[in-house]
């Protein structure tokens, strides 16, 4: 998968476009497209004349996007930036990481940085193309956040120009931007500008026109159709899901609007997935009901606020779901809870399923993180969870989400490399069970705390060896991992783990669910199958 990156002059980025909603602008100012479906035409004689082939589109196919495009586009705009970067400090092919011998070698010979006279770096100045839209008549402008920041989402660059599809050039002052969404406000000193405005997911539907306008490898006002290909598709955002569009979308169509007939921003095209680079059908929009919230709050104050809960979560898979005992997708697990956050102070545990919030379910298409994400902080709602098979309510007083760094300390995440782990030797007379899931397990002893740099909080059984054939290996298991519950009953001996197991068994249940810890990772949860272990491992 590739971000749909602006197009950058010697460096080849991938590109991004972003759609948006528009409803009927100022009739002075944006004229009413036509509506989706209307088959304008120009006079080009009598269509069934003698000789000559009757032919029109589908019924409900538009003759030509010709008039639609020519009230739009003159609110698409080209989005250009420059950046001092230092000569020499090319990306390393072999992912930049330390202690690998050919990255090694390679920041020694092959990227060395350049120094003058002076002995300070040697710096060029780069310039990247994006794309953009005005939502309002006084140069308000909507682009990725990745159109207008440096190689790095958290680098400014030294100066952003806009230009308008008439021609004229304007630098343009960042107003506000949010990574995290991948959104970013900018202003123009201009007014009486052509503008349009967000529409509706909710109205959007698969198969639905829709058109993409933008300056891919800075072909300015460039116009692709297609249709919405699928809505709610997870790729991998924190805080929404994507409408998936085939309208070709290619590098410096980032940022640029994603219409519907009827003249409405319904997305901001952004990422692309390819194995070349290039389009192949596969285009991404950040929704316009994700996005206007975020622009709102940035034209406001600059800054975007979320809600937040204090825990991690898990999707809830099939395996999980079936260790539950509850339907796959019809909520989310809490995987660890902060002990002093939200959550924590109303009472949610961890191995809870939250499967609403605020009267909202929440699904595969409704995710918790954005639901929590949009609510007002200091606001008191309530959240619907399964414990043990049953349904409680709790509620919830929603605090302000902190910053992704803080987040991150927080988190205080170790390493979950394997290779850097250490593993439990394997020594006469040390403590194993069988528990027919095809894994080994021991007692989590002193010894075994300190090879596996575990903290003293954390309690359970140390995964010895697993059978490379069992399910359990498949799902990710292996040896060096702590087992800290099983069908949420805390374990700390093998017997007792074995013996919950067993208990799962002759209740009839298929999986089984299991707390994993890494080291000092969070710790996460895995259903792991329980037909066909009786013999392996």
């Amino acid at each position: 998968m590739r971000l749909a990156y602006a197009l950058t002059i010697g460096a080849l980025l991938a590109g991004s476009a972003v759609s948006v909603a528009q409803t009927q602008g100022d009739a002075a100012r944006t004229p009413a497209a036509p509506a989706a479906g209307s088959n304008t035409q120009t006079d080009r004689g009598p269509q069934n004349a003698p000789g000559r082939m009757n032919i029109a589109p589908p019924n409900g196919a538009p003759m030509s996007f010709a008039d639609t495009v020519a009230q739009l586009q003159p609110a698409v705009v080209n989005i250009s930036t420059t950046q001092r970067v230092e000569v020499g400090r090319m990306g390393s092919p072999f992912g930049g990481g330390t202690g690998n011998p050919l990255e090694d070698f390679f920041r020694r010979f092959q990227n060395p940085q350049q120094q003058g006279d002076d002995g300070q770096p040697v710096t060029r100045r780069a310039t990247s193309l994006g794309s953009g839209f005005l939502i309002s008549a006084d140069g308000y402008i909507v682009t990725n956040n990745h159109v207008v920041t440096g190689r790095n989402q958290n680098d400014p660059v030294d100066t952003i120009t806009v230009k308008l599809n008439d021609g004229r050039e304007f630098p343009a002052k960042l107003i506000g931007r949010d990574p995290a969404v991948d959104v970013a406000l900018l202003k123009i000193n201009a007014t009486g500008l052509p503008y349009v405005r967000f529409g509706d997911r909710d109205r959007v539907r698969v198969g639905d026109w829709v058109l993409a306008i933008g300056n891919p490898f800075n072909l300015g006002g460039t116009v692709t159709a297609g249709i919405v290909s699928a809505l709610h598709r997870d790729i991998g955002g924190q805080f929404g899901t994507y409408i998936q569009t085939d309208a070709s979308i290619n590098q410096g169509n980032s940022g640029g609007p994603l219409f519907d007939l009827q003249g409405n921003v319904v997305g901001i095209n952004t990422i692309i997935l390819s194995p070349t680079g290039g389009n192949i059908g596969l285009g991404f929009s950040i929704p316009a009901d994700v996005a206007k919230p975020v622009i709102d709050q940035l034209r406001a104050t600059g800054r975007v606020r979320r809600g937040y809960a204090g825990v991690q979560i898990q999707p809830l898979d099939e395996n999980i779901a079936a260790a539950l005992g509850l339907p796959k997708n019809s909520g989310e697990i809490v995987a660890s809870v902060e002990p002093t956050g939200p959550a924590s102070r109303a009472g949610i545990r961890q191995g809870d399923v939250i499967v609403g919030v605020a009267g909202e379910a929440v699904t595969e298409d409704n995710r918790l993180s954005p639901l929590i994400a949009k609510q007002r902080i200091g606001s008191t709602v309530p959240v619907e969870i399964v414990r043990s098979g049953k349904r409680i309510t709790v509620n919830m007083v929603i605090a302000e989400r902190p910053s992704e760094q803080q987040l991150a300390a927080n988190l205080g995440q170790g390493d979950d490399d394997e290779s850097t782990a250490a593993k439990p030797k394997q020594e006469e007379g040390q403590t194993q069970a069988r528990a027919s899931l095809g894994i080994t397990l021991q007692a989590l002893t002193p010894e075994l705390r300190s090879q596996l740099r575990l903290g003293n909080d954390v309690q359970g059984v140390v995964i010895a060896a697993v059978n490379q054939s069992s399910d359990a290996a498949e799902k990710g298991l292996r040896r060096g991992m702590v087992i800290r519950s099983i069908n949420q009953q805390p374990v700390t001996t093998p017997s007792q783990a074995a013996a919950i197991v067993a208990q799962a068994k002759q209740a009839g249940r298929k999986t089984v669910l299991m707390l994993v810890q890494q080291g000092n990772n969070p710790a996460t949860f895995i259903g792991v199958d329980l037909m066909g272990n009786d013999n392996k491992g």
